[in-house]
């Protein structure tokens, strides 16, 4: 039988650690967390970002975390690194956060919608 998107949607809100809001605002700023917003740049332009926020959409995560892409990888990827992943409302975050899960990173963790984010009052930029 053929996956869906709630299949795999479910996989990874199983494995990937979540964190409320306003947690993920208080880790916000502290050395070595790492927040990665997968949204496209699009979506990022209308609404900001998280305040220093990498910006690695997700349909580049696998390339830019990987070092045997020379040409498309991002040295901020670590497999210990502390990353904290935010998209829309949570989903995209949730299945980076597999994928990099399977890629070998340890330390993981899915903050959900940048929407809850801003409205919490976290840093924002443009």
């Amino acid at each position: 039988m053929a996956k869906t998107a709630q299949d795999y949607l479910d996989a990874a809100k199983a494995t990937v650690p979540t964190l409320s809001t306003e947690e993920a605002i208080a880790r916000h700023g502290k050395e070595g967390a790492l927040f990665i917003d997968v949204r496209d740049s699009a979506d990022i332009e209308k609404s900001g970002t998280i305040a220093g926020a990498h910006r690695v959409p997700r349909g580049m995560i696998e390339f830019r975390a990987d070092p045997a892409v020379e040409q498309l990888y991002n040295p901020i990827f670590k497999k210990d690194a502390e990353i904290y992943l935010i998209c829309g409302a949570g989903g995209q975050a949730a299945l980076s956060g597999k994928t990099l899960q399977e890629m070998g990173f340890t330390n993981v963790t899915n903050i959900g919608g940048f929407p809850a984010w801003k409205e919490a009052g976290g840093p924002t930029e443009a």
